[in-house]
């Protein structure tokens, strides 16, 4: 937790939220079938944080009105040093394949704010297309989504 609270203060990881930071006492206190938390390494070095949920299963509705098998991924690079290296795109790529393979995905959905548009340009390039702006949380974003082979 301490590494995960370290890399929330980088303020490149901060500009990719609101004020609303998560609680990792909370987050990774109980966990469940609906999500999961994952630390992506290199060479046996933490190197950035993937969070996998069934955005159906969710408990708070947070995503809306999703089609069954909709997973959502969160995800970013701990270390500034570690960023710019290609490192975000193959932890995206395993994420989505994990979803697919491990979770039956049939699509997978990001939420990068709306005025985030460094995230908007990487999730384009690896396939995500934007399906809208929406308010999620206290967040304007604009959802993302990839459909695996489509």
């Amino acid at each position: 937790m301490p590494l995960l609270e370290r890399w929330d203060e980088d303020p490149e990881v901060r500009v990719s939220g609101d004020d609303d930071w998560w609680d990792w006492d909370a987050e990774l206190a109980v966990p469940a079938p609906w999500v999961e938390h994952l630390i992506a390494e290199l060479d046996g070095r933490p190197l950035g944080f993937v969070q996998l949920l069934d955005a159906v299963a969710e408990p708070t509705g947070y995503w809306g009105d999703v089609a069954p098998g909709s997973w959502a991924i969160d995800i970013w690079i701990g270390a500034a040093a570690d960023r710019g290296r290609g490192h975000g795109t193959r932890m995206l790529m395993a994420a989505v394949e994990r979803c697919v393979v491990h979770h039956g995905a049939t699509e997978v959905l990001v939420d990068p704010l709306a005025a985030n548009v460094r995230a908007h340009r990487f999730y384009r390039r690896a396939g995500f297309l934007p399906v809208g702006s929406r308010r999620l949380g206290g967040d304007d974003c604009l959802v993302h989504r990839y459909a695996p082979g489509g």
